[in-house]
């Protein structure tokens, strides 16, 4: 089964059903060669989209992958690239935790310079802003837009209520609408997208760019026996991570699901890569990989989707509800 392409919401823009993103791996696991290895790969297993932001690895993530871009020397109109702001990347009052109009406006400039492109196609709030009034992002965000430095703009974990309030504003001043969400959302995090969203799904026809598939890994089933050496739950900072990796009720569920995969003649990372496909109102999977070997594998999730029918769903839903 070929890759296939859904529409960002209601926008024009088609994104490759699976993606490739940057977290964690760029720079802290994977150097210039290994990335570039890697972006070719996703983009022979069909990616259009490679997901970035500006304070993954401190910028440094974009650098590489914009040297990717420049050594594959793929023709710009055929990929999409992200980038998100919020949490900033130098220690200054307006450069850190914000989306004021000041902090925006100077960082989709530096964010371009790390990239070396002239523009980038989606940029998010990587989260919502308590002190910043919705109206003044919004403003910001369409002047971006307008600008040319950026195509579409969207959310990332903002609230139903925050999306509806940034999206009347837009409406309001006939500004450039958010188009698109990217939330969490795998197999033990659900509520957000299947329930909260719901409306903004039906009344907007709101976009997601969804993260964290595997819940970190723990759905590859490479923690069942403990943490690995050269896994993401090893590294340092991730101490967090290690903690959800070794939680019993989750590593049960996660025992039942891998009948299932086998039975499916694929991988429990697949599968569960297939599973969030399944969902209509999710537009892309963004996929991580520490080699290119992997992002083989995780592509491979594409020919799984058709096999999850009505039974096989219902026999995942019932090993989820424990």
């Amino acid at each position: 089964m070929d890759m296939m392409y859904n529409r960002l919401g209601r926008s024009g823009l088609r994104v490759s059903a699976l993606s490739y993103g940057s977290w964690v791996t760029f720079s802290a696991q994977q150097g210039l060669d290994d990335v570039v290895e890697s972006m070719q790969a996703a983009r022979d297993g069909g990616c259009n989209f490679f997901d970035n932001a500006e304070a993954y690895a401190g910028g440094e993530a974009e650098k590489l992958m914009g040297q990717a871009f420049e050594q594959l020397g793929w023709a710009r109109e055929t990929y999409v690239v992200s980038t998100k702001f919020y949490w900033g990347i130098t220690d200054d009052p307006n450069t850190k935790f914000t989306l004021n109009r000041k902090y925006l406006m100077q960082g989709i400039d530096r964010s371009l310079e790390r990239f070396g492109l002239d523009f980038v196609d989606l940029i998010f709030c990587h989260r919502a802003d308590p002190d910043t009034p919705i109206e003044e992002t919004v403003w910001a965000m369409h002047d971006i837009i307008t600008s040319g430095k950026a195509l579409y703009w969207g959310t990332s974990e903002w609230t139903a209520d925050e999306i509806r309030a940034a999206i009347e504003i837009a409406e309001r001043h006939h500004l450039h609408k958010p188009v698109m969400e990217q939330p969490q959302y795998n197999m033990f995090h659900r509520d957000r997208v299947e329930q909260e969203y719901a409306r903004i799904f039906d009344d907007y026809g709101y976009g997601t760019t969804i993260w964290s598939p595997l819940a970190s890994g723990l759905l590859t089933g490479k923690y069942l026996d403990g943490i690995p050496d050269d896994s993401r739950g090893a590294l340092k900072g991730y101490d967090w991570l290690a903690d959800q990796l070794t939680d019993e009720t989750q590593m049960a569920k996660v025992r039942n699901l891998v009948p299932i995969a086998e039975s499916l003649d694929c991988s429990l990372a697949q599968m569960a890569l297939a599973w969030c496909l399944t969902n209509p109102n999710v537009s892309t999977v963004i996929t991580g990989a520490s080699r290119p070997s992997q992002v083989v594998e995780n592509f491979k999730a594409i020919e799984v989707v058709e096999r999850l029918t009505d039974d096989v769903l219902d026999q995942i839903e019932s090993v989820l509800a424990g």
